[in-house]
């Protein structure tokens, strides 16, 4: 399989990322931080403008008729820039939500029990009522949770996961509305994790190199230097499995894909941290709002016990 991206690819992902760097730079992230988050209408409308949520709608609809490989980078950069929003739901609802496509319209969707910017939201997929206000670990991204989420059972319902997958049913007690989550919405998801994993791996190489101790660069240190191999080679096994998902859109190419990303955003992030040292965590440092959002991501894509599931099935499957 080939991921040599072709020259409108390369157009494209260097389009966004231009688009971001002067509309979401890490100084912008973190004036934003410091109070309530506020969705930035003209930022979504311009996203609409460039072709972002109607990326994959055909032509004739208004869209520029690109398949998931094209979507798979445009996300990968909007994890890179930490872009603030329910940029993942709009996408998906473009073909069907009016409005959603130009960026006029924001939509949100309920995932893993959660729902992000219910508040700032114009339509919601899925079932929100009677959903509360949670304090979210990342301060870009406000979330609520709905009835049925984790820790809270369904209405008038008291079995559990297992209950359900002995009935032969789709239904998992850690999701509201208990279905699985949309692949498409996973490996979107997948994109943005590897996206930040490719940011944080970047801040720490970055700092290995400028960084000096007893006269050296804290890079030409074994265990540095070994932190940030580690980080390169989790961010480029998941690059290839999320590429390869966007190539094949197989399910179960698509679980691996998420546990390899949500795997290398987390632990880049951690490893990056572990570079910078105490200055990682502070304000001025946009290295812990990737640790914060890869964690939520995680939830987003549903139990982690569900990919697995997934994967396992056709790993079984494959071996006969």
């Amino acid at each position: 399989m080939r991921f040599r991206l072709t020259d409108d690819q390369r157009a494209l992902r260097d389009a966004v990322r231009r688009l971001l760097s002067r509309r979401c730079d890490p100084a912008v992230l973190r004036k934003a931080a410091e109070g309530p988050p506020v969705l930035d209408r003209e930022l979504w409308r311009a996203l609409g403008a460039v072709g972002v949520f109607a990326l994959r709608l055909p032509e004739a609809e208004g869209g520029a008729g690109l398949g998931l490989p094209e979507a798979v980078l445009v996300f990968e950069e909007a994890g890179r820039a930490l872009l603030p929003g329910p940029l993942v739901a709009t996408h998906l609802a473009a073909a069907s939500v009016p409005g959603a496509a130009t960026g006029e319209t924001v939509v949100t969707a309920v995932a893993g029990g959660l729902v992000e910017w219910l508040d700032a939201a114009d339509v919601v997929c899925g079932d929100a009522a009677g959903a509360v206000p949670l304090r979210s670990v990342d301060p870009l991204t406000p979330l609520h949770r709905v009835r049925g989420g984790r820790g809270e059972p369904e209405p008038g319902g008291t079995r559990d996961a297992g209950d359900a997958a002995r009935a032969g049913e789709t239904r998992d007690a850690g999701d509201a509305g208990g279905m699985r989550p949309d692949p498409l919405a996973v490996l979107l998801t997948a994109a943005e994790q590897l996206g930040s994993a490719v940011r944080s791996t970047g801040l720490a190489a970055q700092h290995a190199r400028t960084r000096e101790q007893f006269g050296r660069p804290i890079g030409a240190f074994q265990a540095v230097a070994h932190l940030c191999a580690g980080m390169l080679v989790r961010t480029e096994t998941a690059r290839a499995a999320v590429y390869a998902a966007a190539v094949t859109a197989d399910p179960v190419d698509i679980a691996a894909a998420r546990l390899l990303a949500d795997e290398a955003a987390v632990r880049c992030a951690r490893d990056c941290l572990q570079v910078h040292g105490g200055m990682g965590f502070t304000w001025e440092s946009e290295v812990h709002l990737h640790l914060k959002r890869a964690w939520m991501r995680t939830r987003r894509g549903g139990e982690v016990t569900q990919s697995e599931e997934v994967l396992a099935g056709g790993l079984l499957v494959d071996g006969g």
